[in-house]
């Protein structure tokens, strides 16, 4: 089953626990702090593969998380960090953020791969944080939380050479004829529910990739009919056979709606280089009104081939001059040089806000001091006092004061509650 979208969860590992502990040896009485650091945990990523060629997987498995982070033990040693998780998509998927709709990445290239979540630090052990003042530090770190996100996969397909049309114009044919796929073909409209690929041999050293995309029909861009779903695989060919069915009652007509719904989509699709060819040219009412179709096309710049998908007239032709086009359109490569998947920036972490949920409670949200909050032992005082200071070097304490709170109220950091005192 062919499977182009698909929403998924996912979840870095979170990082291990630094250890606080006092090295404990007969004859060493005052042996300092030697608890270790905590594992990182496991980054969460998105590869492109050849060997995969939909996202049908994801019907069934709708949840992935990377593992923890093991924590710190004494003798300074390391926890183990966990092993990063890797999703295999097929080439040209593209992964936004679910819930803001941004654009994360898009994948184009066999081993190509997209950080998604990246796994928590681990936290620290109580060696790092003795000092000349602080020679017995009741101070340590958890570890990092893990970072998550509802992420939307989209499948384009990639192909050199996309064949579109009304439904019913032959394209599933003409797909079965220059290449070695097998569509399911029947003389009525709407037989492709899903674009099909197929390989064509230009010579022995070179082959291209064809798309059959299904027919689309007037509305398609507003997403009437299957458009948004097949309309989006067309944004990835360089140049697109139109095929014209020979049978229609206006192919002209034809031609003018696809190019508009083209357009309405994706102002760039209308752009692309077109064969336009006029399939059924075997069948005498196609031959009847190939010249005058001929003619209004030239006047608008366009030349109309004529060929038979069915009784397989001219189809190496108009291989043959698509490939030709193909060859004189750049490749996205060309046009963006080393082109590399795209990223929206991040946030300041440091941001933060402050909303006063009643008259004795507060809410301070922000990445940075959530981070700080699940990563501090509360039952250790050091690590405690540790917290106030980040409070005040983030700026928190300030403006907590300044927006009005008292003694004694309530403030929620993430999902910890404090007491606030002067």
């Amino acid at each position: 089953m062919f499977i182009d979208q698909a929403e998924i969860f996912v979840k870095s590992g979170k990082g291990g626990n630094g250890m606080m502990h006092f090295r404990r040896e007969k004859y060493v009485p005052r042996g300092g702090p030697d608890g270790g650091d905590g594992g990182k945990g496991g980054d969460l990523i998105i590869e492109a593969r050849h060997t995969v060629n939909s996202l049908v997987s994801f019907r069934h498995t709708m949840r992935f998380a990377a593992g923890d982070g093991k924590g710190g033990g004494s003798q300074k040693m390391f926890g183990r960090s966990a092993e990063d998780l890797v999703i295999p998509v097929p080439l040209g998927t593209v992964i936004y953020d679910a819930e803001t709709g941004g654009l994360l990445g898009d994948l184009t290239t066999h081993g190509q791969r997209l950080l998604v979540c990246k796994g928590g630090r681990g936290g620290r052990g109580n060696v790092h944080f003795k000092s000349s003042k602080n020679q017995v530090p009741r101070t340590a770190e958890k570890g990092e939380p893990g970072e998550e996100k509802r992420v939307r996969l989209e499948l384009k397909l990639i192909a050199d050479i996309g064949i579109i049309g009304v439904p019913n114009a032959g394209k599933s044919t003409l797909l079965s004829v220059l290449t070695n796929a097998k569509p399911e073909i029947a003389p009525y409209p709407f037989t492709t529910i899903q674009p099909n690929l197929g390989v064509a041999e230009i010579d022995e050293d070179t082959s291209v990739v064809l798309a059959d995309i299904p027919g689309l029909i007037e509305g398609a861009s507003q997403g009437i009919g299957l458009g948004h779903d097949f309309l989006r695989h067309i944004q990835r060919t360089r140049v697109l056979i139109h095929l014209l069915d020979g049978m229609s009652e206006d192919p002209l007509a034809d031609f003018s709606q696809i190019n508009t719904e083209l357009s309405l989509f994706d102002e760039n699709l209308a752009k692309k280089p077109q064969i336009v060819a006029l399939n059924k040219i075997d069948l005498p009412e196609a031959q009847e009104r190939f010249a005058k179709l001929k003619k209004d096309l030239k006047k608008r710049g366009i030349e109309l081939i004529s060929i038979s998908a069915m009784a397989h007239t001219e189809v190496r032709a108009l291989l043959l001059k698509s490939f030709q086009t193909l060859a004189e359109t750049p490749t996205m490569e060309d046009i963006i040089p080393n082109a590399l998947p795209i990223y929206r920036p991040q946030e300041d972490p440091n941001q933060f806000t402050i909303v006063r949920e009643d008259g004795k409670q507060w809410r301070v949200s922000g990445p940075a001091i959530e981070r700080a909050a699940a990563m501090t032992y509360w039952e250790h005082s050091g690590s405690v006092r540790r917290f106030q200071r980040i409070i005040e070097a983030l700026g928190i304490e300030k403006a907590l004061r300044a927006a009005g709170v008292d003694e004694g109220d309530t403030v929620f950091i993430g999902d910890y509650e404090l007491e606030w005192q002067d």
